[in-house]
């Protein structure tokens, strides 16, 4: 009998009202309501987690205590489950040594085709490397001179694992000696070889002094050698058998000709940039070299440095002893400021002296005093208080390749292996496709390369071929990561499995959308369940089936309001998605965009990342949106130089801001704020009240009730941070973890306080029938209306409602909060400060996880803080925050390599004419459906659109002086912060030159 569809029965995980649903099997079905609804706790923590919990459960007891243990979701019965994957956004690894390539398994793919056909090419002279005779090696081992000592070892074992007794026995019955892991061992000795450590083991063949007529004796050795090792001979010509600085490696293999250098046998793991065997030994496979940064040591360079202009060290009585030597020895002069000493003497200080020069003073330079004092440190307060003072620099040895140099040589159609990686993934595509192998060749690598291209080609189609695979995985965006894992579940070919994904449409362009979708019906049409938690209009339109969660959020929510095809929810009467999506209701638009003020904050001659030396302009007190498909270097633009150089220039910010020339009109600003999506807190003590500094009042407001007075309660009474107040049973948890081995660790209310944290004492006290903890228990909505009588708290509480949060609860863990939750908080604690109506506002993609009822409540609080003066630009794709903007700045055309340009920038009516815009063909749409919006104030300064093929900036057209004027001459006189980093970078090379 087919099963047709997953039923489940009475779901009550979080919010879910004891829900039953039947989602029909080998559909494309998507979770959608309002934020809070209910959605990731039926797909993500019921569904997908009752898949897992049951997959686990088939595993040994031995083989489940080393995996998380999932807990039994709160649910009836779940029937017709597949076997269930997760594809979420935070779990594309953090690694520095993840990359899109090893993550998608291209890498590995490739690491097998470079090992099997790949042309090995000397790195010193680049040709072709052959293979040596056994007699080219014993002449090579001649050519090092009458009387030199040589010791003749065959590496039978190399970096494996294993105890390798037979090995051994075997050695030792052949009357060998061996050197295993670098010593000298008799083999007739008892040897134990830890099984799960790598190994290195070589046999001594021979020792030889060379001299006339011992060439046959030397032949034999090698050969036997060579017969043991499988083509490998290790010469040793130091006295000493354990030296590694005078052996050499030969090989019966790969040999330069003229340079004489050897190769050892290629093997995937020679690709390898986390293998000892195949990363560069100065880096060690990272790419690049963390160490002290001048330019941040010595923190001010205007200053003499002994005072104010050393930063860390300063404090060390040790080091300036040490800095009062070195400078008495050199005749520096530590009254003149930094800058002002030769530079000679500034490498000095900052490097130490040259070596073998003078006396020895002891002092090292300042550098190696702080590198020693890291490696030393036990405290995890003091490395991260160092880390800042240092930077990542390209390694000098394999200039950020991260491979030795005899594996960036090998190559294939021309290409080395991080050549082929660092090509954009289209053009990688098509140099995997115009590879031509001999006919002996094409017998082993003609499968590799059709697996290499297929991988490539779903990553392309879901939108990410602007992607490198060189590119770190820990600077991939949240919709960035799943999309690669969604290309590589396609790639698997996996059918009858239940594939949950959480809002895949996260930073895409409109454009891409139907790419998405496409890959997303291909999984489907593979015989899989593809159920997704989605607010993207088109992808709601696209699904073959549509549950709607609602009908509020938070305890309002975790009902089915509507489920069906997208033809049946616009139908619904209840559904407040069928009710945007069939047009009954719509998302505010402004009749007019705000006049603008006629002051800029302009960035000149950017040129991080793909970014094409563009000049842009920003307009202060209206909303700009940044667009343009993903990797056209929105983020580049606003977060690492906008963000970075005021900050710099406001706060004296050491974060570096990226590649440009200069960035004016800072001073028309008094702050700038970025709002991401980052954690509100990292600890299950952090919640809404105690973020929104709602906490303190609230503390405040308790201590101030008769029964605290009488007794003497303070305001720390009501903290259950603090011992007092607080239950001691539980520290002020509310619940008590229980261990519980090879199953899930158990989390149990606690005895004690039943869950509220504090001690009955501190409980007693009563604000209109309600403890502390009873209001840390209620929803922010409910809150306000307890608490409206105290204004200072009414306000807070009354911007979290506006910002769409109502639903949460006060002492909610700041952990369970989503990232569009912890973003709308983070404005709200914005909104609720007073305004100065001179602050910048930086958000990325606000709408993440918004339904069109959240967005249309995001763009009135958006609305009023621009109306309050402020200035907000908006990295974003969506449309109805788009139309909504006062300016548009457009990326493009396209992503990586073709990106970096402004497209067009103006009101959004100027952008929707520009052709060659993809955003602006969107926007033509709407407008051509729904009108245009009334043209602006018609004397203020208005910016044309930028020709598509341009990299500069737009042209001002003003239709008056007005706007020109009103910029003022303090732009031009002050510099940003952009100058500050220009002048520490031109210090650091001086620095660095010396």
């Amino acid at each position: 009998m087919t099963i047709s569809h997953i039923s489940v029965r009475g779901a009550r995980q979080h919010n879910l009202r004891d829900i039953s649903v039947r989602i029909p099997r080998n559909t494309l079905t998507v979770v959608t309501g309002l934020s809070g609804s209910g959605k990731s706790s039926l797909a993500f923590d019921t569904i997908y987690a009752e898949g897992q919990r049951r997959y686990v459960e088939t595993l040994s007891a031995y083989a489940r205590q080393f995996l998380d243990q999932i807990e039994r979701p709160d649910v009836d019965s779940i029937e017709g489950l597949s076997p269930a994957i997760s594809i979420e956004q935070k779990t594309t690894s953090r690694s520095p040594r993840s990359t899109v390539g090893t993550i998608t398994e291209i890498y590995d793919y490739l690491r097998l085709l470079y090992a099997s056909v790949g042309t090995p090419h000397c790195p010193n002279c680049g040709k072709a490397i052959s293979r040596q005779t056994a007699e080219q090696i014993v002449q090579r081992i001649l050519q090092l001179g009458d009387g030199q000592r040589v010791v003749i070892m065959a590496p039978v074992v190399r970096g494996r694992k294993g105890e390798f007794r037979e090995l051994l026995d075997q050695l030792e019955q052949q009357g060998f000696r061996a050197r295993i892991d670098g010593e000298l061992r008799e083999l007739t000795e008892d040897i134990a070889l830890d099984r799960r450590k790598n190994h290195t083991i070589e046999a001594v063949v021979d020792r030889i002094i060379l001299k006339a007529g011992v060439e046959k004796r030397l032949e034999t050795a090698v050969a036997k050698a060579l017969q043991m090792a499988n083509g490998l001979v290790l010469v040793s010509s130091s006295t000493s058998a354990a030296a590694e600085k005078d052996e050499q490696l030969f090989s019966s293999s790969m040999a330069c000709p003229d340079c004489g250098l050897d190769v050892p046998k290629l093997e995937p793991r020679s690709f390898s940039f986390n293998s000892a065997y195949g990363a560069c030994p100065e880096c060690h496979g990272l790419g690049s070299l963390y160490d002290f940064d001048p330019a941040k040591v010595i923190t001010d360079w205007s200053k003499p440095l002994l005072d104010g202009g050393l930063g860390p060290g300063s404090a060390s009585q040790y080091l300036l002893k040490l800095i009062h030597v070195a400078a008495q020895r050199y005749g520096i002069d530590l009254k003149l400021p930094f800058e002002q000493l030769p530079n000679k003497h500034q490498h000095i200080l900052v490097y130490g002296p040259p070596k073998g020069e003078g006396p020895r003073t002891g002092f090292h330079g300042i550098l190696a005093y702080l590198r020693d004092g890291i490696e030393e440190a036990k405290s995890e307060g003091y490395r991260e208080y160092m880390m800042q003072f240092m930077s990542a620099s390209v390694c000098p040895v394999c200039r950020g390749k991260r491979l030795r140099p005899e594996s960036l040589a090998v190559k294939v159609g021309g290409l080395s292996i991080s050549d082929f990686t660092a090509l954009s993934l289209n053009k990688s595509l098509d140099a995997a496709r115009g590879l031509t192998f001999t006919e002996r060749e094409a017998l082993i690598a003609e499968r590799i390369r059709k697996e290499v291209v297929e991988r490539l080609e779903f990553l392309a189609e879901v939108g990410l071929s602007y992607l490198s695979l060189d590119r770190n995985a820990a600077t991939l965006s949240g919709g960035e990561g799943q999309r690669i894992r969604l290309a590589t579940q396609i790639g698997s070919r996996l059918r009858g499995v239940l594939y949950v994904l959480d809002e895949p449409s996260i930073g895409l362009h409109q454009r891409d959308n139907m790419r998405l979708i496409d890959a997303l019906t291909r999984l489907r049409n593979l015989g899989n369940t593809v159920l997704v938690v989605e607010h993207d209009e088109d992808t709601i339109r696209s699904a073959d089936y549509v549950l709607d969660l609602g009908p509020g959020a938070g305890r309002l929510g975790g009902g089915v309001v509507a489920q069906g095809t997208p033809a049946e929810i616009m139908a619904a009467p209840d559904s407040l998605t069928g009710k945007y999506l069939s047009g009954e209701m719509s998302i505010m638009h402004r009749a007019r965009p705000r006049s603008l003020t006629g002051k800029w904050i302009t960035i000149a001659g950017a040129r991080e990342h793909n970014l094409r030396d563009v000049t842009v302009k920003f307009p202060l007190g209206v909303m700009t949106v940044v667009t343009g498909v993903s990797g056209s270097g929105k983020s580049t633009l606003v977060n690492d130089i906008l963000y970075r150089s005021l900050a710099n220039e406001l706060y004296g910010s050491r974060e570096e801001p990226g590649n440009h020339d200069t960035l004016t009109g800072a001073e028309q600003i008094d702050k700038v704020i970025r709002i991401d999506q980052s954690p509100i807190g990292r600890t299950p003590r952090s919640n809404p009240a105690t973020y929104t500094q709602l906490f303190s009042p609230l503390r405040d407001l308790f201590a101030m009730m008769p029964e605290s007075r009488e007794r003497g309660y303070k305001a720390g009474r009501f903290s259950f941070n603090v011992a007092g107040g607080r239950c001691e049973a539980c520290e002020g948890d509310g619940q008590r973890r229980i261990e519980m081995n090879f199953l899930p660790d158990v989390y149990v209310q606690c005895e004690v306080c039943n869950g509220k944290r504090y001690n009955q004492e501190t409980l007693a006290v009563k604000f209109k029938g309600y403890s502390i903890a009873d209001v840390l228990d209620l929803t922010i909505e409910d809150a306000l209306t307890v608490l409206e009588d105290v204004p200072q708290l009414k306000q807070k509480l009354q911007t979290l409602v506006d910002v769409g949060l109502g639903y949460v609860h006060l002492g909610q863990s700041a952990t369970t909060l989503s990232g569009g939750e912890a973003q709308r908080m983070k404005l709200a604690r914005e909104l609720s400060k007073r305004q100065t109506g001179r602050t910048l506002y930086l958000l990325d993609e606000p709408t993440t996880g918004l339904h069109f009822d959240d967005v249309r409540k995001l763009l009135e609080v958006l609305h009023r803080l621009t109306d309050l003066g402020n200035s907000v630009v908006i990295i974003e794709h969506n449309l109805d925050v788009i139309r909504n903007a006062d300016w548009l700045i457009d990326m493009g055309p396209e992503g990586g390599e073709d990106g970096g340009r402004v497209i067009a920038e103006g009101r959004p009516k100027q952008v929707a004419a520009v052709a060659g815009s993809h955003t602006g063909e969107f926007l033509a749409k709407y407008f051509a459906e729904h009108g245009a919006p009334a043209d602006p104030m018609p004397e203020i300064l208005e910016v044309a659109a930028v020709e598509s093929n341009s990299g500069g900036n737009a042209e001002e057209k003003p239709a008056s002086n007005k706007g020109t004027k009103a910029r003022g001459t303090k732009a031009a006189k002050k510099t940003s912060g952009s100058k500050t980093a220009k002048a520490k970078t031109a210090r650091r090379a001086r620095t660095n030159e010396a």
